[in-house]
């Protein structure tokens, strides 16, 4: 009989990023690089489980934005070149490496790989990979969770209009695409203010993920701490991610992810190659950047060129008992929480899906050994999803959460200080104004409405996380700067055409072409209650 659960929560997310106007974009590969590594091999891995009648209990949060460019015909099609070129450029490395053994696994894999996601794309999931995830769900398998409908940072969103469109946006677009309403949601960057929990109430949400401290600070004290849910004043169960387990995964330095037997992520044959053999498999700019190929292994080392040859059959030995101790781990966690709570614990493990794959190239093997382990080799813990904790527990005790987010610090520093603090100024006026928008005109038809609805979507892309995340972390902030400038302004020119009645529907056709986000949107979701 099991003690207790384990939940895993894997969050599914990457900005829109679609720029029709160049043939190849760089910052498009963000997603042609976590379709290849991470979203494919996980839903095969699902798949695969499934075939091979393993029971299981996955979350997963897939936001709207990934949702919406993953059945975005022209960003599959790029796709589609963009794994053809590495499948071409992996059956020349088979072929060069013929004489050097120490390579030709590696080369090996990687032409597997690229050659399976190929398949899997055309052949099985019909470029729909959300179709795969929606079967999924309907088995029984998967619990898919929404997100803000662009991934804002709802704590600093300035009305609460523009807070609940965040919310009913996104609802509407996971009923698109799964044929459903959500029951839960990650709320992005786990980003909570007290009475947040009121538009989720509205939206018919049933839950939500928070981080740790949310809990722990909550009022009253939480009886049973971060091991089991809380109700809301509004009446939202919360969960939170447990610290203990997520590092134990995570983590470079303290995590499985760090063994030196590991694929090296930072090193590439982009760099290591000769430039003209590898100058064709670059962007047209000719500089050197990661290709997706890499040799090398963890190693210990610091120094790059310093770091040992990957051998992917002692990385995969690795995997097995590295999954073997995480779940060690749990089955003492839980018999130890089981006999101090006197309940069954839910731990919460939750993760950036883009961990598994991209930058931890072995995690689905991870997952894969992990969910058999639990299967097949102890009676310990179980796997469930918080939907399924609900339907089985009704003893939540009420408490109100605090603030909190699960960035650096716990808080909002991430994405609120001096190196992004500016983007705020802006996107409240243009929360103001959308807000004005939509009370001013009520039920709009016609070239009105188009433009109404243009202006949510420029707003909800101009407030996406990401933009102030980029500029705190220094990655590619030109294009965030600029992301956040363009979508501030093509709202701000079709505010004023509005108000002015002097709208450019060419321009606005233009526009419409390039942020084509929500096609099913409904502005009135900015209307005042």
């Amino acid at each position: 009989m099991h003690r207790g659960y384990l939940s895993i929560i894997l969050h599914a997310h990457l900005p829109f990023v679609r720029h029709p106007e160049h043939a190849r974009f760089l910052e498009e590969d963000w997603l042609y690089e976590a379709i290849s590594e991470t979203y494919i091999p996980l839903l095969a891995l699902f798949d695969k489980l499934a075939e091979d009648g393993v029971p299981f209990k996955i979350t997963m949060s897939i936001t709207p934005p990934l949702c919406e460019m993953l059945t975005d015909e022209l960003l599959m099609s790029r796709y589609l070149r963009h794994v053809e070129a590495l499948i071409e450029l992996s059956g020349k490395e088979v072929i060069r490496h013929r004489a050097h053994p120490e390579f030709e696994e590696s080369a090996h894999l990687y032409l597997r790989h690229y050659s399976k996601a190929r398949s899997l794309l055309l052949d099985t999931y019909k470029c729909n990979l959300l179709q795969g995830f929606r079967r999924l769900q309907e088995a029984g398998y998967l619990d898919i969770l929404t997100c803000g409908a662009s991934h804002a940072f709802i704590p600093l969103i300035s009305r609460e209009e523009a807070k609940r469109a965040q919310i009913l946006i996104a609802c509407r677009n996971y009923n698109k695409h799964f044929g459903k309403s959500p029951t839960g949601i990650w709320l992005p960057e786990c980003g909570y203010v007290p009475g947040d929990d009121r538009q989720m109430k509205e939206a018919g949400l049933t839950y939500f993920i928070i981080d740790s401290h949310g809990i722990v600070y909550g009022a009253p004290r939480p009886r049973y701490g971060i091991f089991a849910p809380i109700l809301t004043d509004h009446g939202l169960a919360a969960f939170a991610r447990d610290v203990e387990s997520s590092r134990q995964v995570w983590s470079a330095s303290e995590g499985y992810p760090g063994d030196p037997e590991y694929r090296e992520f930072y090193r590439d044959l982009g760099y290591d190659a000769d430039y003209d053999y590898i100058q064709p498999y670059l962007h047209p700019d000719g500089i050197r950047r990661n290709i997706g190929i890499k040799y090398h292994r963890v190693s210990g080392r610091a120094d790059l060129d310093k770091k040992e040859l990957y051998v992917p059959r002692r990385a995969a030995e690795r995997v097995i008992i590295h999954a073997g101790n995480f779940m060690f781990n749990r089955e003492l966690q839980i018999e130890y929480l089981a006999d101090l709570l006197e309940r069954k614990p839910i731990v919460v493990s939750a993760f950036d899906a883009e961990l598994f794959g991209h930058w931890w190239f072995e995690g689905p093997q991870f997952l894969d050994s992990l969910i058999r382990k639990i299967a097949s080799e102890q009676d310990r813990i179980s796997l469930i999803n918080p939907s399924g904790y609900l339907s089985e527990d009704t003893g939540i005790q009420q408490v109100a959460p605090s603030m909190s987010t699960w960035g650096a610090g716990g808080y909002n520093r991430v994405w609120l200080n001096g190196g992004n603090e500016w983007i705020y100024r802006h996107q409240h006026i243009a929360e103001e104004r959308m807000v004005e928008l939509a009370n001013s005109f009520p039920a709009a038809s016609g070239t009105l409405e188009r433009a109404l609805n243009q202006a949510a979507r420029e707003l909800l892309l101009a407030e996406s996380s990401d933009w102030a995340f980029i500029m705190t972390t220094g990655t590619t902030v030109p294009y965030a700067q600029k992301r956040f400038k363009d979508h501030i302004h093509r709202f701000t020119r079709i505010y004023e055409g509005i108000i002015k009645n002097d709208l450019d529907l060419q321009w606005l056709a233009d526009v419409e072409s390039k942020d084509n986000i929500f096609q099913e949107i409904d502005y009135e979701a900015y209307r005042t209650l």
